[in-house]
């Protein structure tokens, strides 16, 4: 949304208010002290200047309480921004359990986006406000950077592995959607737009658009186009692990170490099987790499999750 000359993008997420204050004090910190030492160094340079040749100065004896005030007052601000700056880092990096999750592929040079009720977009991004959102992303080729000013937001999207990034937009309208790494001649194109949306305007938008499979249903269909079902169903002496209730989840491996079951996890078991083998099972499974794109494998992924819900 073309809103004219603004020195810094519209504040339209609770995540920019938080990063802009903390913005603004360190801004003002750097001026106070770029100020401060000018206006002291002027002052000793001509308070203190060596009169003549033959001048000697007087030896200023030192002063404990002045070297702990400069001492401590600085650290202490230090540590304030320490602090707050870590706060807003674990907050900006960790998504709400309910957040709505939406699915993101990288390619040069377009945003591929995908909805849980199934509708796609292309370079346009439509979310509801009050609604925390968080983006599970991918790229299908070389590094990518998926950049909203308007809400302080910026995750890159590496090759071999997923991404996660969260925001709650708090302003209806349009705002600017970059890639923010240089991913090859047409990355000045690689452009695109959030359109934010009142809930009940959004549920009108998801009813009224085209959706096809959901990513879980496209999913399930792939799990058995390719035979998965085979070695993953729920049977006793099935030759692979049950993958019900496996999300979010401790497994142990053939090594002995426990591990959560995360997004991760469940992509590096499908192009990489040997690579963490459940203790009890063998390296039986086969590897999809090269035989299936991200997108499919964001919608595997998908369907693993949904079954973290079947008891």
């Amino acid at each position: 949304m073309d809103k004219g000359f603004q020195l810094l993008p519209e504040q339209a997420s609770k995540l920019a208010v938080q990063v802009d204050i903390l913005y603004y004090l360190l801004v003002g910190l750097s001026f106070f002290f770029a100020l401060l030492i000018f206006f002291l160094i002027y002052i000793f340079a001509v308070r203190y200047r060596r009169r003549s040749e033959e001048e000697v100065p007087r030896q200023i004896p030192g002063l404990i309480q002045l070297e702990l005030a400069w001492s401590v007052i600085p650290f202490g601000m230090a540590l304030v921004v320490f602090v707050w700056g870590a706060k807003l880092y674990f907050n900006t990096y960790t998504p709400p359990a309910d957040a709505l999750e939406i699915y993101v592929v990288g390619k040069q040079w377009m945003w591929h986006i995908q909805h849980p009720t199934g509708q796609r977009e292309i370079n346009e991004l439509h979310i509801p406000t009050g609604r925390a959102i968080k983006l599970t992303m991918a790229t299908e080729d070389v590094i990518h950077s998926f950049y909203i000013p308007a809400f302080r937001v910026k995750k890159d999207v590496v090759p071999g592995r997923y991404t996660t990034l969260w925001f709650e937009a708090t302003k209806p309208g349009s705002y600017h959607l970059f890639c923010a790494e240089y991913c090859g001649t047409k990355h000045s194109q690689m452009t695109g737009t959030v359109v934010v949306m009142e809930p009940t305007q959004y549920q009108q938008w998801l009813s009224g658009g085209e959706a096809s499979e959901t990513p879980v249903v496209a999913g399930e269909k792939k799990f058995q186009q390719l035979g998965c079902v085979t070695c993953h169903g729920d049977k006793p002496g099935a030759r692979g692990p049950s993958l019900k209730g496996l999300f979010g989840n401790p497994v142990q491996l053939q090594s002995g170490e426990v591990i959560t079951v995360n997004e991760d996890y469940i992509r590096e078991s499908i192009l990489r099987p040997n690579a963490k083998i459940t203790f009890g099972y063998g390296a039986i499974m086969p590897t999809y790499q090269g035989q299936i794109n991200e997108a499919a494998l964001l919608q595997l992924t998908a369907y693993v999750k949904s079954l973290s819900a079947v008891k």
